[in-house]
C-alpha cells in the first residue's frame, strides 16, 4: 500500500511521530508537507500538496495534520477524488476507512497525542472498506459512495 503524509507547521511534530512509528512498522510513506521544524508550510499548502498526490493515483491512502485537523480537511475535500475526514479517535479513524471509504485521515496536533495519532493512523490504514459486511450493508455503502462520487459542487 502506498501512503502519502503531510502537515503544516502546526502539525509537524505529530506528523513526524506518526510517520516514524508507521515506518518502524514497515509502512512506506512519502512526505509532501513540511519536512523541517524551521519551515513554515501553511495548512492550505499542505492540503493542496497532499490532494494533488492523491489525485495522481500514486497513493492509496493519505494522512494529513494541522493544529486541529479541520483546516487541512476542508481544503483537501475541495479536490475531486479526495475524501478526507478529521478524526479524534481510533474508532472514528477506523470507521472512515471501513464504512465511509475515506482515503485521507486528518488529525490535529493540538487535539490528539502522538501515540493516539499513531494508533488512529494504523487503524485507518488497516481498515478495508466494507470488510466483513453482509451483502445488503455492503451494497448500501457502495451506493452511498457512488452518490458521493457523483456529486459536483452545487449551488442552492
Amino acid at each position: 500500500m502506498s501512503i502519502v503524509i503531510a502537515s503544516d507547521f502546526s502539525g509537524f511534530r505529530l506528523k513526524e511521530a506518526v510517520k516514524n512509528s508507521l515506518m518502524a512498522d514497515g509502512y512506506e510513506l512519502v512526505d509532501v508537507g513540511q519536512t523541517a521544524e524551521d519551515q513554515n508550510v501553511l495548512y492550505y499548502e499542505a492540503a493542496e500538496r497532499l490532494a494533488h498526490a492523491m489525485q495522481s493515483k500514486a497513493y492509496t491512502k493519505g494522512i494529513i495534520m494541522c493544529g486541529t485537523g479541520a483546516g487541512v480537511s476542508m481544503i483537501a475535500n475541495k479536490y475531486r477524488g479526495v475524501y478526507c475526514v478529521a478524526c479524534e479517535s481510533v474508532f472514528t479513524a477506523q470507521g472512515i476507512g471501513l464504512i465511509n471509504n475515506a482515503n485521507v485521515l486528518a488529525m490535529g496536533e493540538r487535539v490528539v497525542s502522538q501515540h493516539m495519532g499513531y494508533l488512529m493512523a494504523k487503524a485507518f490504514i488497516d481498515a478495508v472498506w466494507c470488510d466483513g459486511f453482509e451483502a445488503q450493508r455492503k451494497k448500501n455503502n457502495e451506493e452511498g459512495f457512488r452518490i458521493l462520487e457523483s456529486i459536483i459542487d452545487t449551488q442552492l
